[in-house]
């Protein structure tokens, strides 16, 4: 891996960045009325996109917005602005690691239309979102927020809006939880601002369209799994390399499993809400292969699981699979709406490096003379991966992340040696269940919590 094209600078990405940053800012103070320090954002973002099809709706959309008269089509261009210069981002960034890897990437696929939903709940949703525009962050109050509601419980039984609707509920939760907004020390300024702008496109009809799926007929080899568990959900999304049964290239493959929870619910305890819905966490956790046979799979490399075409198959090393495989698999394409940094995750195999751990407590892996950093916040509770076994290892399958200006290592799967020993640990290693002590007392745990609720909710029923 050529880790030191991780390292270099891309030419654009901090004039592309800055112009962002400017508009979240006028975000925050919000552009209901000219403000001179507003005006910059707006202006600075109409300036980036200048010589693209955007440029005439986003300048006129600028010029609004520094006046105060913005409407709601002018605070979509604004979004589609902001959305095209992170995806610019996004670009130039994977591009960077996929060349550091030795990787191809596969052309992102024409969307097909899908069922068209109704305008009036679209139109609500812009709405509301072109309020939160108006008052800006610091701005938000209970009854600015609570316009959110009735267009979430409208739009959850389509389908179609279900997308829309789960990102604006989680939105309204977050800002219900800081108003009022002009009490606030800290705010999320780039998150919000992603949420507002991801929301105020998927309002545009056609914005949400269907990815063209296909089906794999093969063998899938797991790498690892990487976990996100927030307080009341948890995903878990199993990266791996898929060989086709034609003998065409094999490619870079997710699948995952995202289940409710209840906060009582932790650590190793969240397999057991998650095992029900997806073999592969077994397959994963005991380092075997499945062998799919018509299995969907969008030209994002997204399998959209289903047990029924798929089954166990041969045992398959993760490290011989990140070794022999992983150098030659072809990576996905990026869906447009999902062109952002953050979302930026390629599997990637290191050895030969050194590990030091400095007096802050923050890990670093020296490759190739290059450091780079390990994000070992990002190490599940729900496995025996822990920074200490990564700080140890000889090698690692990781996901290349990038995050606060800089590339980042996340560990899927060390190497390491146990009483002269080389020994493979993994993140995902108990999410087929575990005869390890802490893994057990964690499901215990669960199911304990598990009983409780279930048996109160059964007295809220009967009474």
């Amino acid at each position: 891996m050529r880790a030191d094209l991780l390292t270099g600078p891309v030419d654009g990405l901090d004039e592309a960045l800055a112009a962002v940053d400017a508009f979240d800012l006028a975000l925050v103070a919000g552009l209901l009325r000219p403000q001179p320090s507003g005006t910059a954002g707006p202006t600075l973002l109409a300036d980036a996109v200048t010589g693209t099809p955007l440029a005439a709706r986003v300048a006129e959309a600028a010029a609004k917005a520094a006046a105060g008269a913005a409407g709601e089509d002018h605070f979509v261009a604004l979004a589609a602005a902001r959305t095209a210069l992170l995806g610019s981002v996004h670009d130039a960034l994977l591009d960077r690691v996929e060349e550091a890897a030795g990787r191809t990437r596969g052309r992102a696929a024409a969307s097909e239309a899908g069922a068209r939903p109704e305008a009036n709940l679209l139109a609500a949703a812009r709405a509301w979102l072109s309020d939160l525009a108006r008052c800006g962050w610091q701005g938000i109050d209970h009854e600015v927020v609570s316009g959110a509601a009735e267009v979430v419980t409208a739009m959850l039984p389509d389908p179609s809006l279900r997308r829309l609707a789960s990102l604006l509920d989680g939105f309204a939760a977050e800002l219900a939880a800081s108003c009022p907004g002009s009490s606030m020390e800290r705010l999320p300024v780039r998150r919000w601002a992603d949420l507002w702008s991801r929301g105020m496109l998927l309002t545009v009809p056609g914005a949400a369209a269907t990815p063209v799926t296909g089906t794999a007929d093969g063998r899938l080899l797991p790498l690892g799994i990487d976990v996100q568990e927030h307080a009341t959900a948890a995903q878990a999304q199993v990266h791996a390399v898929f060989e086709p049964a034609d003998g065409s290239p094999s490619r870079l493959v997710r699948a995952s499993v995202s289940v409710p929870k209840p906060d009582t619910v932790v650590g190793a305890g969240i397999w057991q809400l998650m095992r029900p819905h997806m073999s592969l966490l077994a397959a994963a956790g005991e380092g075997r292969s499945m062998d799919l046979t018509g299995m969907p799979v969008t030209a994002e490399g997204d399998l959209v699981w289903s047990d029924e075409h798929a089954r166990p198959g041969e045992p398959a090393e993760v490290f011989a699979t990140a070794r022999v495989a992983l150098p030659t698999a072809t990576a996905p394409a990026t869906a447009p709406l999902d062109r952002h940094p953050a979302r930026i995750a390629v599997p990637v195999f290191l050895e030969s490096y050194t590990a030091r751990t400095d007096d802050d407590g923050v890990l670093t892996f020296t490759v190739a003379g290059v450091d780079l950093r390990v994000d070992t916040d990002r190490i599940p509770a729900a496995g025996p991966l822990t920074p200490g076994t990564v700080a140890g290892s000889g090698a690692c399958v990781a996901l290349i992340r990038w995050d606060a200006g800089e590339f980042a290592v996340q560990p899927l799967a060390v190497e390491t040696t146990v009483r002269k020993k080389v020994t493979s640990v993994h993140a995902g290693a108990w999410a087929g269940g575990t005869a390890d002590k802490a893994g057990v007392r964690a499901e215990k745990a669960a199911t304990d919590a598990a009983k409780v609720l279930s048996e109160r909710a059964g007295r809220l029923l009967r009474k």
